[in-house]
C-alpha cells in the first residue's frame, strides 16, 4: 500500500461531473494498424514497468486519511483496452472529434485509472492510440514517462515473454484506518526532522525561506482579478479538442535569433493565438490583461518516472495585448525570466506541502466547495492554463510501428474554458488545446493562431539571420 500525496488526492476530491481531471495523448503512428489482440498483448507485457496502470484507489473510512494505492486483485486489461474506428474520410476533424467525446467521460473510479484507445480508419493508413490516466496517477513529466513505459526504443526489440503478476491482498477497511491513525501519529516526526535541518543547514533553509516568502509576495500581487474576458466563467462537462504542431528545429532557430528559450517561443505562439481568438470574439485585447497558470516541474532527476505529481505553478503576464509578433516574444521573454527569479514556483510547493498537515476530510470538503463555487461564480484571476512538458527525444515504437506525433491534452476546471499543453517529441512540438464545448467550440481559431504566430516568428528569424 502507497499512500497519495496531498497534491494527488486533490486531484480526486476536485473531480465531479462537470470536473475531469484527466491527462492524455494521441499518438500517431505508421500503419498498418495491429490488431486488437495484438495491442492488448503487447501492453498487458509491459505493465510491469509501471505498477499504477494494475493499481486502484481505496479511500479511508469516514475520509480519516489520505487514499491509498493497492493492487486490484481483479484486473483485466479489456477493461482498460478498447477499440474504435473513425468515419470517413478519418481526418483530423473527425480525429478531434473522438478525441473530445472520449475526455468528456469519467473514468471508472472502481478499476485502475486508466484508458486506451486503438483508433483506426485514419487517412493515409495511418493509426492512432489515445491514452487517458487520471491526474492523481501523473503529472505531464511522469505522465510522458507512463506512456513510453508501454512502448520500445527499437522498432524490432528482442521478444519478451509475459511475467506473471501476484497481486498483493487488498487492505480492509479497518486496516485503512489503522494505518491512517499510526500516519498521524507519526506526522510529528517529519517536524523533528525539519527542525534538524535547520540545526544542520541553516544557511540553505533560511535561503529557502526567503524564497518561500518572496514567492508568496508574487503570488498575492498576481491574484486582483482581471477585467472579465469571454475565456472565464462556468464550463459544462463536454470538451472540444484540437492540435497544431511544427518543427522543434524552428523554435530552435528563432530562440538562437532572438536570444530567448524554445519555452519562450512556445508560449509566445500561444500569446498571439489567444490574441487571435479574443479578436474573432470582439474582445478590447488591446487593454487587456490576461494571465495563465503555467505548471512547472519540481522533481529532480531522479524522480523522473516517479507515478505521481512533482508539479509547482507560476502565474504570467501573457502579453495579448501586444499585436506585434517579436514584440510579444520580448515581452514573453521578460515576463517568464522575471518569474524565474520570483520563487513562485517554490512559494506553490510550500503551499501545497501544508496541504499535508491539515485533516484529510477538512481538505477534500474545502477543494469541493471550491469547485462548486466556482461552477456558479466566476473568478477573474486566472484566466487560461498552459503547460509545457519536454518529451522523449528519440523515437519510439508500438509493434514495429513508429510513433511520428505525439499530441497532449490538458484537463480544464470550472472558471477556465480554455487550456493549452505543449509537448516535445522526436523533432516535433506540439499543442494539444482543449476547450469547453458550450463556450470554446472556437479552439481552431486558437490553434491557427499559434501557427500563424509561429510562422511570423520564424520568418522574422530568418530576416534577423
Amino acid at each position: 500500500m502507497e499512500r497519495l500525496s496531498p497534491l494527488d488526492a486533490s486531484f480526486l476530491y476536485v473531480e465531479d461531473g462537470v470536473t475531469h481531471m484527466d491527462i492524455a495523448s494521441c499518438a500517431l503512428f505508421e500503419g498498418p494498424a495491429p490488431t486488437y489482440g495484438e495491442l492488448v498483448e503487447a501492453i498487458g507485457c509491459k505493465l510491469d514497468r509501471a505498477r499504477r496502470y494494475r493499481q486502484v484507489v481505496r479511500f479511508v473510512p469516514m475520509q480519516l486519511g489520505a487514499p491509498v494505492w493497492a493492487d486490484d486483485a481483479a484486473f483485466d486489461i479489456e477493461h482498460h483496452v478498447h477499440r474504435s474506428a473513425l468515419p470517413a474520410p478519418g481526418g483530423k476533424a473527425e480525429l478531434c472529434d473522438l478525441m473530445g467525446r472520449l475526455m468528456s467521460r469519467e473514468l471508472d473510479r472502481r478499476r485502475p485509472l486508466w484508458e486506451a484507445w486503438l483508433v483506426d480508419g485514419l487517412e493515409d493508413g495511418h493509426w492512432a492510440l489515445i491514452t487517458k490516466i487520471h491526474h492523481c496517477m501523473a503529472d505531464g513529466v511522469s505522465g510522458t514517462g507512463l506512456f513510453a513505459a508501454i512502448l520500445d526504443v527499437e522498432r524490432n526489440p528482442v521478444p519478451t515473454t509475459c511475467a506473471p503478476w501476484e497481486p498483493e491482498p487488498q487492505p480492509s477497511g479497518l486496516r485503512l484506518l489503522v494505518d491512517a491513525a499510526a500516519h498521524l501519529a507519526t506526522s510529528p516526526s517529519s517536524g523533528l526532522r525539519s527542525a534538524g535541518a535547520i540545526v544542520h543547514a541553516p544557511v540553505r533553509v533560511v535561503e529557502r525561506l526567503w524564497g518561500v516568502g518572496s514567492g508568496i509576495i508574487s503570488y498575492a500581487g498576481h491574484l486582483l482579478p482581471t477585467a472579465p474576458n469571454s475565456l472565464v466563467g462556468p464550463i459544462g462537462a463536454h470538451r472540444r479538442w484540437t492540435w497544431v504542431s511544427a518543427e522543434l528545429s524552428d523554435a530552435k532557430r528563432i530562440g538562437a535569433a532572438y536570444g530567448v528559450t524554445i519555452n519562450d517561443v512556445a508560449i509566445a505562439g500561444v500569446t498571439i493565438g489567444l490574441r487571435e481568438m479574443l479578436l474573432t470574439r470582439d474582445e478590447p485585447v488591446d487593454s487587456m490583461a490576461f494571465r495563465s497558470l503555467v505548471p512547472v516541474s519540481v522533481r529532480t532527476d531522479g524522480e523522473r518516472e516517479d507515478c505521481n505529481n512533482r508539479v509547482s505553478a507560476i502565474i504570467a503576464d501573457l502579453p495579448v495585448c501586444v499585436a506585434d509578433p517579436l514584440a510579444c516574444l520580448l515581452a514573453v521573454h521578460v515576463e517568464l525570466t522575471r518569474l524565474k527569479a520570483s520563487h513562485q514556483a517554490w512559494a506553490g510547493e510550500g503551499l501545497t506541502a501544508l496541504l499535508g498537515s491539515a485533516p484529510t476530510a477538512l481538505v477534500a470538503l474545502a477543494e469541493r466547495g471550491t469547485m462548486e463555487l466556482l461552477r456558479h461564480r466566476p473568478q477573474y484571476t486566472i484566466n487560461t492554463v498552459t503547460t509545457n512538458v519536454a518529451g522523449p527525444a528519440c523515437p519510439l515504437y508500438l509493434l514495429g510501428r513508429q510513433m511520428f506525433e505525439f499530441l497532449p491534452f490538458v484537463p480544464i476546471a470550472p472558471g477556465v474554458r480554455v487550456g493549452i499543453a505543449i509537448v516535445s517529441y522526436h523533432g516535433r512540438l506540439a499543442f494539444g488545446i482543449t476547450g469547453d464545448e458550450d463556450s470554446a467550440p472556437d479552439v481552431d481559431v486558437l490553434a491557427r493562431g499559434i501557427e500563424n504566430g509561429l510562422a511570423a516568428l520564424g520568418k522574422g528569424a530568418g530576416s534577423a539571420g
